[in-house]
């Protein structure tokens, strides 16, 4: 019994040195691939310099918690349906935990309230005990998860010795938030900066304006659904399907980072677009997968079709189209690139300020701001045709989607396209280049 966990610790100290090596060369990726032509970068870190978010120190606790983990091993005494019954706990409790905290928020937020704290006693009573629940299970659901992605990840063939490199982790937490920044006269992703979580949004909206009035830029603070650092950092959710893609998709990063596709992920905006709509094809494919064969009672229920018309039934009048948000964001694109490229700076910014009302009237009230940096952040998944990244068929995105209708698998179209360092690679290996 001794021996036994003495090699399961040693097994432990080894992965973790290994986890270490692969987080270091990640890092360091990272680091040399944040320069970019324009306002150098130091002057937009002047403003954002108390405020970024500590990938180190974020690390080092996450791969102690990991580590840990792994030389205790409680997710391998589980037997099957407890594993399964664990992780339905897990989501459960972290939908209660975020309907809690929406509930805690309002009360603030109440201007009828005059003493919330009294008011929520009770609630932060019930969020203290779900919490230390959530640190009692969370790490063992998280391992569950990591080995069920890494068994559909080695049945698609993307294991080298029959594990994943690097292997999967990943940890739920409060994500940070990014800056983006882009110039005026042109949709392009310059930097993107990782800020503290705890960022309240008077400060980014503050964050935002200084930058863009003190430099002339056009830059925007988002949220994100997770973060490609070793292990992957993901927000808490409560949805298995967002989340198994999420994790899938984060590690896909990760995968493509220690090959020339990942390392040349910030070259120029076209290897943006591969690297992302690669990532996020992979994703889904792999955490559709995950789902289908450990939770298939959560696999989505297809849309139900549309009955066919009965003879000598009037024909039902056309109902007015639906709005379509992808649609309309393509159109906006189009015409912001149009303005920009006639050297209409001002114009544009005014046409996608009316365009965020329109949206907004529609019900998209999560649109704060729409800019060239909006664009520039969210214009490279392109895993599907049209939205935010442009015309009609985005050529980059067609191509990585053309790529991976060529292929046989997953594991051949991801094993194709990540030796790739430039699009004309790319469209070379789909007939369209010269």
């Amino acid at each position: 019994m001794v021996q036994s966990c003495l090699v399961r610790l040693v097994q432990g100290i080894l992965r973790f040195i290994r986890y270490i090596l692969v987080t270091i060369c990640a890092i360091f990726l990272l680091g040399a691939s944040n320069l970019a032509p324009g306002v150098p970068i130091e002057k937009v870190r002047a403003y954002t310099r108390q405020i970024e978010f500590d990938f180190i120190g974020w690390t080092l606790n996450t791969l102690r918690l990991k580590l840990f983990e792994t030389a205790v091993g409680a997710s391998n005494y589980l037997p099957e349906s407890e594993r399964h019954q664990l992780v339905i706990e897990y989501l459960g409790l972290i939908q209660r935990i975020l309907g809690k905290e929406g509930d805690l928020e309002q009360i603030y937020s109440d201007p009828n309230v005059t003493d919330p704290r009294t008011a929520t006693a009770q609630l932060r009573q019930e969020l203290a005990g779900l919490y230390a629940r959530r640190d009692q299970i969370g790490p063992i659901a998280e391992a569950i998860l990591q080995e069920q992605i890494g068994i559909i990840v080695g049945e698609m063939g993307l294991t080298v010795g029959g594990q994943p490199v690097p292997p999967i982790l990943y940890h739920s937490t409060p994500l940070p938030l990014i800056l983006v920044v882009s110039p005026r006269n042109v949709i392009r992703l310059d930097y993107s900066i990782a800020l503290d979580p705890a960022l309240t949004l008077d400060k980014q909206v503050e964050l935002e304006d200084q930058v863009d009035h003190a430099l002339n830029l056009s830059s925007l603070v988002e949220p994100i659904g997770g973060l490609g650092l070793y292990p992957t950092m993901v927000v808490q959710s409560s949805d298995l399907d967002w989340l198994s893609e999420v994790v899938s998709h984060e590690w896909t990063h990760n995968y493509l980072t220690l090959r020339p596709l990942g390392v040349s992920y910030m070259d120029n905006a076209e290897m943006r677009v591969i690297n992302e709509t690669t990532a996020s094809i992979a994703g889904k494919e792999i955490g559709r997968a995950v789902l289908e064969r450990f939770y298939p009672e959560l696999v989505p229920a297809p849309p139900a079709p549309t009955p066919p018309a009965q003879p000598g039934e009037p024909a039902k009048p056309a109902e007015p189209p639906a709005f379509d948000f992808r649609k309309e964001m393509q159109v906006t694109r189009r015409a912001v690139d149009q303005m920009l490229k006639d050297g209409k700076i001002d114009e544009a910014e005014q046409y996608m300020d009316a365009r965020r009302t329109v949206f907004w009237e529609h019900g998209y009230r999560w649109l704060r701001k729409l800019n060239q940096a909006y664009f520039a952040f969210n214009g490279a998944y392109a895993d599907e045709p049209g939205g935010a990244a442009g015309a009609t068929e985005d050529p980059v995105g067609a191509a990585v989607r053309a790529l991976r209708a060529q292929s046989a698998s997953l594991a051949d179209f991801l094993n194709r396209i990540s030796w790739m360092t430039s699009f004309d690679q790319l469209k070379k290996a789909v007939g369209t280049g010269e």
